[in-house]
């Protein structure tokens, strides 16, 4: 145990490291933020794109679903860091880690969006067309608020699940919580800082857990 504590828990390295480690909190935060927006965002165009059926689009969007939803994250990550630039587009480490956990996300995003939509019944559209409601009026008025919430909880487990994908960030030298620790690890040559990072990703991400089960267990959420 002494042997445990002294190279995972040296207090000494973590006193003496810990502010080289914290301002990655900042960066985690930022790129899971800009994660999530362009993930649902994106997510939730693709899936009125599906639902209204546009021809031209649909496939593109399918193509981009299917894709993403199949290809690893860190794979992403890397292809835009390194592959985009071949084509004349150069993003820093913060945006190419963001734009593609955003993608992958809104892969996930458009398809539990879609579900929801088509989980409402049909006298939903029934009740609206009666009233006079054209689709549009109907979608975003009456059937769109509906799905958001059903989808809540579902889209609040996979954008906790993509965002911990910020780590992979390190793959191309995105100084967030995980690369700085290895920063620290190699110079102190004591894997204790790790132990840190991992104590600060369950700061910032066992909240959201806890909040996604009370969002599943609570009764606002239709079922």
């Amino acid at each position: 145990m002494e042997r445990f504590a002294e190279y995972y828990l040296n207090l000494e390295i973590l006193e003496r490291y810990w502010p080289d480690i914290l301002p990655g909190i900042w960066v985690t935060l930022g790129v899971a933020a800009a994660t999530v927006a362009i993930g649902v965002g994106l997510g939730l165009l693709m899936a009125i794109v599906l639902v209204a059926r546009v021809p031209l689009l649909r496939w593109p969007v399918t193509c981009w679903i299917e894709v993403f939803r199949t290809l690893p994250q860190l794979a992403v990550i890397v292809f835009v860091y390194f592959g985009l630039p071949y084509a004349g587009v150069t993003l820093s480490p913060f945006w190419a880690t963001a734009g593609a956990l955003g993608a992958v996300l809104s892969a996930f995003a458009a398809e539990i969006f879609r579900s929801a939509i088509q989980a409402l019944p049909q006298g939903q559209w029934d009740a609206a067309a009666a009233l006079g409601l054209r689709f549009r009026g109907i979608f975003f008025l009456v059937i769109l608020p509906q799905a958001i919430r059903l989808a809540v909880p579902l889209l609040t487990n996979r954008a906790i699940a993509i965002t911990k994908g910020t780590a992979l960030g390190t793959a191309v030298s995105l100084p967030e919580i995980l690369g700085r620790a290895q920063s620290v690890m190699a110079i102190a040559a004591n894997p204790s800082p790790l132990s840190l990072a991992a104590a600060l990703y369950l700061v910032l991400f066992l909240p959201l857990v806890i909040a996604s089960r009370w969002l599943e267990a609570t009764r606002m959420v239709p079922r």
